[in-house]
């Protein structure tokens, strides 16, 4: 998966940086409004649809949504391979992350129903907290035990034939050089003990787009 470069390599350092900015403070605006109608549609799906079909209409929303949200950030990402993903196989998706651009284009570039595993805070969050609560798959990764609870439901996910989404880098890269954090082991543990196949995906380019920090 591939975002397009909107800054050619001869442009200058602090001009990159304030489009950067400048687009980071518009796509947060648009983002707060896109949030109010998909969040609107998230409760409803969670309300009247039963445990079972309401995770694969969540991610039918979330598709939708993504897809607004870059027909308005004027971002066309470029998605390669898709062929070697079945829509109806359960896999243990992994990526690497380097932007807030990388959580709408995992919903996007996936026809996969997944639940993704996310950092506890995030729960905090207003209207955003109710969906990553019903959505997601959430973990304390200061508490050793909430980090066992959260193997076991991602576990009972694959179980049910929802694929689950893990970072293993464990948070967003904010390195400006192109190489990756140390992993951690729960993706590959999750895929060896449930016997679903691994599946990767690469992002290039969102940390161009929208800092990282």
């Amino acid at each position: 998966m591939k975002f397009p470069g909107y800054v050619s390599g001869h442009t200058n350092h602090h001009l990159k940086s304030f489009l950067r900015t400048l687009f980071g403070v518009y796509a947060l605006v648009f983002f707060c409004i896109a949030l109010i109608p998909a969040f609107l549609s998230y409760v409803i799906v969670f309300s009247i649809l039963p445990d079972k079909k309401a995770p694969v209409a969540a991610h039918r929303v979330s598709r939708l949504w993504a897809a607004v949200l870059f027909l308005f950030y004027c971002i066309r990402p470029e998605i390669r391979n898709k062929h070697f993903i079945n829509p109806h196989t359960t896999y243990v998706f992994v990526s690497n992350h380097k932007s807030l651009l990388d959580i709408p284009l995992f919903a996007r570039a996936c026809r996969n129903t997944f639940r993704f595993l996310a950092k506890e805070e995030l729960t905090r969050i207003p209207l955003m907290g109710y969906v990553i609560k019903r959505l997601y798959i959430t973990v304390n990764r200061s508490d050793r035990k909430d980090r066992h609870r959260s193997m076991e439901i991602m576990n009972e996910s694959l179980k049910e034939g929802i694929s689950v989404f893990i970072c293993p880098e464990g948070t967003r890269n904010r390195n400006d050089e192109p190489m990756l954090l140390d992993f951690k082991d729960g993706a590959f543990r999750l895929a060896i003990h449930s016997g679903k196949l691994l599946a990767v995906f690469t992002v290039l380019n969102s940390g161009e787009l929208l800092s990282p920090v």
